[in-house]
């Protein structure tokens, strides 16, 4: 918010939901010198009610959160991060570039449509009773025919359920009929 030059062009976002992990608390703020965008942010802004009663006394609460908790998620986190990105990259023929500031992560899979994929990990997989649940990246892309081969896993479980899941994964990985083979870390980059 302080580079010079950029003052137009900065808008930041804050939320109660995402700071301290308050799952529909919505309340939020949005923070620009550009006054345009303020402009517009406000005509949407005067058309919402209030956030509800309840997060606004969850989000007062919120404020007196001592920064260890925030060390604590944040060390949590980064061991998460660490483990799933280190197991997805042990994987034959998978690719995952460890994110900076997020709880997830795109993966590259050797596999021939991660839509396909994901729907045949939660109807026709399972390992020990267990299968994974993916978000294939087709989503998140605005051409349709990039993401294919990525799926987008959330660490948000614990080690232990991580663990779980990357063991299954792997294993589907082993028998997935929509392999693409020959490839090699460099051909995913």
């Amino acid at each position: 918010m302080h580079l010079e030059g950029l003052d137009e062009n900065v808008v930041m976002l804050d939320s109660i939901s995402k700071r301290y992990s308050a799952c529909g608390a919505r309340i939020g703020a949005l923070i620009s010198k550009n006054k345009e965008v303020m402009a517009a942010a406000l005509k949407f802004a005067q058309a919402r009610l209030s956030p509800p009663t309840f997060g606004q006394i969850a989000a007062e609460a919120a404020i007196d959160t001592p920064q260890s908790y925030f060390d604590k998620v944040k060390a949590e986190y980064i061991a998460r991060r660490d483990f799933v990105i280190e197991e997805l990259n042990k994987m034959d023929g998978v690719f995952c570039p460890k994110p900076s500031g997020a709880f997830y992560c795109i993966a590259q899979l050797p596999i021939d449509d991660s839509d396909v994929f994901c729907q045949w990990l939660l109807e026709k997989f399972e390992y020990n009773n267990q299968t994974v649940m993916l978000a294939p990246a087709t989503g998140f892309y605005s051409h349709p025919d990039l993401g294919k081969q990525q799926v987008r896993i959330a660490y948000v479980l614990n080690l232990n359920d991580l663990k779980n899941a990357m063991l299954c994964l792997n294993e589907a990985l082993k028998v997935y009929p929509g392999i693409k083979q020959g490839l090699n870390k460099k051909e995913l980059v």
